[in-house]
């Protein structure tokens, strides 16, 4: 008889706390976003940044967060992290205009920097082998409620009490994590922090990203092009400092993987394609079909039931077929489900559209190995960094895809978003193939862990 798995309890539930309260503070905006913007007198255009403001800074800084985690240890870095967010969490409850709310949405996206890093480092650190595959799925089942709770909530709260209170909702899950956290084994080690890259890395993606939004605002002139042929210029130049420095903050080792970078292409392909949808769907749905906040943050329940019903057979579809074709089959069926939404979206009523919803949740689902797969190629030194660029790459895609989707709505319309978005969800399988041609010989079995 095989001995029973010890599961560290407080280990799993602080990650699934961490992992629903980081994505439920991005999903539950999307819904609240129409009443914000009529509240404080916003544009779609302002409302973006509602999004891309804590995107940004939590891509950005994630990979300066990275190595905090390596040398401060998990405990403190998590503990500043939770601190951060908390705070910031409640400032953007009360903020009063558009300014102040998006600064408070950036100082929550730095303590979510801080956050799920050292989190996602637990998993590597704290679990034994035999209990990763339960903290992968404890991990997926969290993300996938806050991707269906999180607009619904927020809805909720915008039609029935106010908007201001989506922000409040992060607390009641903040203060048990912080209670959580677990002393350090290993208070951090003699690895260098190198602040200055991080913050010319996360300066040069708002430019750029600032630039896209920019292009579809009429009447900016050569202010997209100045914004991005600067974005771009300051990217190079951390492109360089990274070259030369002796202590990078993406370690020599995860960049010369190739396999451990294509994996990140393909997750950050994905995101960037549904990125906008998520952000944009209520919108439409409240604009197009006059639906109430709460109605319309319905359809993504269906993306989140599929995902969480689907997630449990992955493991079997890769036995069988190989990480490979699952992925793949998985971004083609993603790919399908918006090809869907874009034929009926000229239709009344949300029955039309429910079997492109659950389509995209099921492809979803079986892209979700792709994390596992790339954290498997880096070995305990470096947990910390590899999930700060695995974080940081699928954050930054989903503020790309805010940000995109937003260019085309405004130039083309709705439809082409989602077509747009599924031609994005084809490449990304065409790279699978090559992302996962080899593998590390020493790999664990790869759990479903997800990367939304």
């Amino acid at each position: 008889m095989k001995p029973a798995i010890r599961i560290p309890a407080p280990t799993v539930l602080l990650i699934a706390l961490v992992a629903f309260v980081t994505a439920m503070d991005n999903t539950i905006v999307v819904a609240a976003a129409p009443t914000i913007g009529r509240d404080l007198g916003l544009s779609v255009t302002v409302l973006q940044w509602l999004s891309i403001a804590y995107l940004l800074p939590y891509a950005g800084l994630l990979l300066l967060a990275g190595t905090l985690v390596d040398r401060f240890g998990e405990r403190r870095t998590l503990l500043t992290g939770l601190a951060a967010f908390a705070v910031f969490a409640v400032l953007a409850g009360v903020a009063g205009t558009a300014g102040l709310l998006i600064a408070a949405r950036v100082g929550q996206g730095c303590g979510a920097a801080l956050i799920v890093p050292a989190t996602m480092s637990l998993v590597r650190t704290r679990l034994p082998q035999s209990a990763r595959a339960t903290g992968a799925a404890v991990w997926t089942a969290a993300l996938a409620a806050a991707l269906a709770l999180g607009p619904w909530l927020g809805g909720v709260l915008a039609e029935y009490a106010s908007w201001r209170w989506i922000f409040a909702a992060a607390l009641p899950f903040v203060l048990p994590a912080m209670l959580l956290a677990p002393e350090d084994d290993d208070p951090g080690g003699a690895v260098r922090v190198r602040p200055a890259p991080a913050v010319v890395v996360t300066s040069g993606l708002v430019l750029v990203v600032g630039a896209v939004v920019l292009r579809g605002v009429p009447g900016t002139g050569a202010a997209p092009l100045l914004a991005g042929g600067a974005g771009v210029a300051v990217l190079w130049w951390f492109v360089r400092l990274e070259r030369r420095a002796t202590a990078p903050l993406v370690p020599r080792p995860l960049v010369a993987d190739r396999p451990f970078l294509l994996i990140n292409v393909v997750a950050s392909l994905w995101g960037v394609g549904i990125g906008g949808v998520v952000f944009f769907t209520p919108l439409r749905y409240q604009d197009g079909l006059g639906l109430s906040p709460q109605a319309a943050a319905l359809p993504l329940v269906l993306v989140a039931v599929a995902l969480i019903v689907t997630a449990p057979f992955v493991p079997r579809a890769l036995r069988r077929m190989g990480p490979q074709w699952t992925i793949a089959g998985g971004l083609v069926l993603v790919a399908a489900g918006l090809c869907w939404l874009a034929v009926v979206d000229h239709l009344p009523g949300l029955g039309s559209r429910l079997g492109g919803l659950l389509v995209i949740g099921l492809g979803s689902a079986c892209t979700t190995p792709l994390t596992a797969l790339a954290l498997d190629r880096a070995d305990a030194a470096m947990a910390g960094a590899a999930s700060g660029v695995l974080t940081a790459s699928r954050e930054l895609a989903g503020a790309f895809g805010v940000a995109l989707f937003g260019l085309t709505l405004s130039v083309a319309g709705y439809r082409a978003g989602l077509l747009a978005a599924a031609v994005l969800q084809l490449a990304a399988a065409g790279l699978t193939f090559f992302a996962l041609r080899s593998r590390s010989p020493t790999a664990a079995p790869v759990p479903p862990f997800v990367h939304h």
